[in-house]
């Protein structure tokens, strides 16, 4: 199927760049429709479904009921029909307005106010009446669709399922989101002579052959050319992890090392990304000896790699060479993401050895307690684990595009239809964005190491628990990871919603810290203090109830780097004259920054 929609679209674009009359455009605009329900097709067979379907439990009236029926929820009959009189009269009273304003002067059409909607935007949605009643149509049927998911009767968990489920439905019937409804797109299309259509489609052949949507220009970055720049030296390398040390940038250092553990669903560069948003390049400014584990882009021969492999030929080797390199006793770890999650467990194991080579830990939009893991809970259930789970610990491997594509739909008219429009309807090719191309450049991960994840954390919420897990041979409890702690959370995280990472300070022992920075899971963590953006709260008074802490908290200009930078002083120890070359006698650098694992591409 994929071999024909891209041989026909392939046929398309050179039919549109040699027909050039009106009747020849009409039928190619037919064409172009044929071969969008193609790809619709495409999308909704091959894309991999997060849950399986189940019987439908709603009384099926329209539409907006059909699409909420297969969640295993429903809706009072009495409710819904109140809910639809409202709707109709909403309807007619729209309905007598387009008439009204249809017999309006042309200005006094076109007069009228903005949508404060961005999909919405551009004049032509507010000159033309059949646009303008077509766009108030739909946020009318829209709202609609959000408040009957709010209608839907069943436990907590098929209640979310239902208003996730009404989002992307809602979102994805927009009129922006079609070539015939979209007037912007429209209007592009005649000035173009139609070659923002070709264009358009030239950009969804690619997308296809990436096998994703394009959110930035890709060809305007490569790893380790103008990204992932600070020098270093990759110091150890196993067949999960390259451990690199980054050179120094002081004559003097603090004696206690930095050891970062990025994500391992993504590559490690996220945090040096360019020498003006690097946190790296931050952090070594600072005086702080830094290490960085670079995590391996599964191949098919480590799709057997499990949770304890992580930390033990992950984390632990990383604790032990950084260790061994600076002579130090102790080091300061930093966790982000799942990254925080490896780190925390590593740090339960330690504990539960009775060994402490960790002076500090600091968590960055880190959950520890999986109680309400937010939006992306909806792609985890029992139903879906157990129909992977038996692929998964034979050792299939998790692509890194599935779990791209499910993160990316949380936000889908951000990061998935805003690029539909702008790529496919209007042929624009998206602008320069590191922050994107990193968000793209995903890593495939194994099979077991993630269906452990998903049971444990996702769905059994088991960390939190003392002792409930055994991890490397030792029952763990992260109740004994006894050092000073700084946790960081964004507001707007729609990955690691900021109250459940609030939790984490109840979970861990010793003195934390915990600071809310404003902005999402990844805009919040990278913000340099040079470009004076954002804000973030502090409250030493740590109390039951986030809200609570929030409503006490003292809001802060800028980033939250310097703060972290003066915590993180603390615990460094003293200074000591900086080293000449990275690595020692055992460990012995075997190639510059940024390594050979964060250059490989999911296969």
């Amino acid at each position: 199927m994929r071999a024909a929609t891209l041989e026909a679209t392939q046929a398309l674009v050179t039919s549109m760049e040699t027909h050039t009359s009106a009747n020849d455009w009409a039928e190619l605009l037919s064409q172009w429709q044929a071969v969008g329900q193609q790809w619709s097709n495409w999308w909704s067979r091959d894309a991999t479904s997060p849950m399986p379907a189940a019987p439908p439990s709603l009384e099926i009236g329209n539409a907006a009921l059909a699409v909420l029926a297969p969640t295993g929820a429903w809706i009072d009959p009495a409710a819904a029909a109140e809910l639809a009189r409202r709707y109709n009269e909403r309807v007619q009273a729209l309905w007598q307005r387009a008439i009204a304003a249809d017999k309006a002067s042309p200005a006094a059409a076109g007069a009228q106010a903005a949508v404060p909607d961005r999909r919405f935007g551009g004049k032509e949605w507010r000159e033309h009446p059949y646009f303008t009643w077509l766009r108030d149509a739909y946020l009318l049927y829209a709202d609609y669709v959000r408040e009957l998911a709010a209608l839907a009767q069943g436990d907590p968990e098929s209640r979310k399922r239902v208003r996730f489920l009404a989002r992307q439905y809602a979102d994805a019937i927009a009129p922006s989101n079609f070539l015939a409804t979209n007037p912007e797109a429209l209007k592009l299309a005649i000035e173009s002579g139609g070659a923002s259509i070709a264009q358009g489609l030239a950009n969804l052949i690619g997308d296809a052959q990436r096998g994703r949507i394009a959110m930035t220009d890709e060809s305007a970055f490569e790893v380790g050319g103008n990204l992932a720049l600070s020098p270093g030296s990759v110091v150890f390398r196993n067949e999960l992890i390259e451990l690199i040390q980054y050179a120094p940038a002081t004559a003097a250092v603090y004696k206690t090392p930095l050891l970062l553990v990025p994500p391992c669903i993504n590559k490690y560069y996220i945090l040096d990304l360019r020498p003006e948003n690097s946190f790296v390049r931050h952090v070594v400014d600072a005086g702080h000896t830094t290490f960085m584990i670079s995590w391996r882009n599964i191949p098919p021969e480590l799709g057997h790699l499990t949770w304890d492999d992580y930390l033990e030929q992950g984390v632990l080797q990383a604790i032990g060479a950084a260790r061994e390199i600076s002579g130090s006793r102790t080091i300061n770890a930093l966790g982000f993401c799942v990254g925080g999650t490896l780190l925390a467990c590593t740090l339960a194991v330690l504990a539960a050895r009775r060994e402490y080579p960790v002076a500090s830990a600091t968590f960055l939009t880190t959950m520890l307690d999986f109680a309400d893991p937010g939006e992306i809970g909806v792609y985890v259930s029992r139903e879906y684990l157990a129909a992977r789970e038996p692929a998964l610990l034979a050792g299939a491997r998790v692509h890194g595009s599935e779990l791209a594509n499910a993160f990316a739909s949380l936000r889908p008219n951000e990061l998935v239809w805003n690029y539909v429009v702008s790529n496919y309807l209007k042929g624009r090719t998206p602008p320069p964005f590191d922050l994107l191309y990193w968000n793209s450049d995903s890593a495939n991960l194994p099979g077991p190491m993630y269906a452990y994840f998903l049971r444990n954390m996702y769905l059994d919420n088991r960390l939190r628990d003392p002792r409930a897990l055994t991890m490397c041979g030792e029952p763990i409890d992260v109740s004994r990871i006894a050092m000073p702690s700084y946790v960081y959370a964004s507001r707007e995280d729609h990955i690691v919603p900021w109250r459940s990472a609030y939790r984490t300070i109840e979970l861990i022992g010793g003195d934390a810290s915990f600071v809310l920075g404003a902005s999402g899971h990844i805009a919040g963590v990278v913000n340099p203090p040079q470009k004076k953006k954002r804000h973030y709260w502090t409250n030493d008074l740590l109390t039951d109830d986030p809200d609570d802490w929030l409503a006490r908290a003292q809001s802060h200009p800028g980033s939250w780097w310097p703060n972290w930078t003066e915590w993180l002083v603390e615990h460094a120890g003293t200074r000591r004259p900086a080293p000449t070359r990275e690595g020692n006698a055992r460990y012995r650098p075997l190639g510059p920054a940024p390594g050979m694992y964060v250059r490989e591409k999911p296969a």
